[in-house]
């Protein structure tokens, strides 16, 4: 999956066994997407055992494998892109379609039918890079949901026009904010009220173990800045509601050819990495779909064009790290929590 900033997270050590009635939270972490995930959750009032929960966890984040990585090659998606005919189960048809319509929110900035662009690029699922105008020409031609539908009902089916090759799909820009929801819905519906989901992107509800907001730093988006929370540039603060946190930017995954930096943000409507001054973008919004989607969407359209997004939308709060002149500053949205980074904390 992508590799997106982390968000370092600001708690004190748990204390599951103070015991408390109020302080019963349990971690479950293992590896998946190409890292590391942590889900942090009360279980007061839920009947429901440890053990069965973190399975269900795992499993889950395994369906989600088999369906929508690129990696995995034996997945619906894999399927998909390599021309085959396949019966997408509920999950795929769910981030289709969502993707579909964040294709036509953001007037094609955010496209996972540019998947090609992706790959021609090296920010895909193979190791290409430094592609001629004339195949980012050809590419642009010939992928994108603007040669799709908005609804999937089977391989055969998505192409608007009946001839041409089928675009082949990323989910990239979605996944591992879908990820936390699809595992953040499962924790609700037996009874969890306090949560933070930690699958690379954020989703988090409640109090943390000490009764407290949730606290996420937002790393400084420095070239090279590969360890989260080493360096924290300001710090978000919950107020308890349902959230989706995500920041991405082009620090962490990129590279350099003839002393030009190309950037894993490829802009589907020109089929070229970005080139402009914004570092980095947090969204924080209702679910971790939205806010991943609408944070690549901001690393895409650039500083003054998400700024404009931003305080035009209510479900969105955001904040986005620039450079002018060389120096490194910062925006924010009105109801963006922010406080100042205590890098002792």
């Amino acid at each position: 999956m992508k590799a997106f900033s982390r968000l370092l997270i600001l708690l004190a050590v748990l204390r599951a066994a103070c015991g408390c009635e109020q302080d019963r939270y349990i971690v479950a972490s293992g590896y998946a997407q190409g890292g590391i995930y942590s889900v942090k959750m009360n279980l007061r009032g839920v009947r429901e055992r440890p053990a069965v929960i973190r399975h269900t966890i795992d499993s889950l984040l395994t369906e989600i494998d088999n369906t929508l990585s690129g990696y995995n090659k034996g997945s619906q998606l894999s399927r998909f892109n390599r021309g085959e005919d396949i019966s997408p189960n509920a999950m795929f048809r769910d981030i289709y379609s969502r993707s579909y319509a964040f294709w036509e929110e953001t007037d094609g900035a955010l496209d996972v039918a540019a998947a090609p662009l992706f790959d021609a690029w090296g920010f895909g699922f193979s190791r290409d890079s430094l592609p001629s105008d004339e195949t980012v020409a050809r590419l642009l031609a010939t992928c994108g949901m603007k040669r799709l539908k908005g609804e999937f009902t089977d391989g055969q089916s998505l192409l608007k026009e009946p001839d041409g090759t089928r675009p082949s799909l990323n989910f990239n820009a979605v996944a591992q904010g879908y990820s936390c929801d699809v595992i953040a819905e499962y924790l609700r519906g037996i009874g969890v009220k306090d949560m933070l989901v930690d699958i690379g992107e954020i989703f988090c509800m409640g109090l943390n173990p000490e009764g407290k907001p949730w606290r996420l730093g937002v790393d400084r988006p420095e070239d090279g800045n590969n360890s989260p929370g080493a360096s924290i540039e300001g710090i978000w603060t919950s107020d308890g509601g349902p959230h989706g946190v995500v920041t991405s930017g082009n620090y962490r995954k990129f590279y350099v050819r003839d002393g030009r930096k190309y950037a894993h943000t490829i802009d589907p409507r020109t089929g070229y990495p970005v080139s402009h001054n914004l570092l980095s973008a947090t969204i924080v919004a209702g679910d971790a779909t939205t806010a991943d989607a609408y944070a690549t969407c901001c690393m895409v359209i650039g500083l003054n064009e998400a700024k404009a997004l931003i305080e035009g939308r209510k479900d969105l709060e955001g904040y986005l790290i620039y450079d002018e002149d060389g120096k490194m500053k910062a925006w924010h949205s009105e109801g963006f929590n922010l406080t100042e980074a205590n890098e002792n904390q």
